[in-house]
């Protein structure tokens, strides 16, 4: 998508993506994915502290 095609795009109408159900597993989970998983809590935590002010 080019960024013109960007800037025609009305993202207020996108879904909000919270609490999607995604199929995961510990096992197979490497180091890398055990990293994303605890960044995306950290940034979930800060957009719910966002939120309520």
């Amino acid at each position: 998508m080019s960024e013109q095609d960007l800037t025609k795009q009305n993202f207020a109408e996108l879904p909000i993506g919270k609490n999607e159900d995604v199929e995961f597993s510990e096992e197979l989970a490497d180091e890398d994915d055990k990293k994303a998983m605890q960044r995306a809590a950290e940034a979930d935590a800060r957009a719910q502290s966002r939120e309520q002010l």
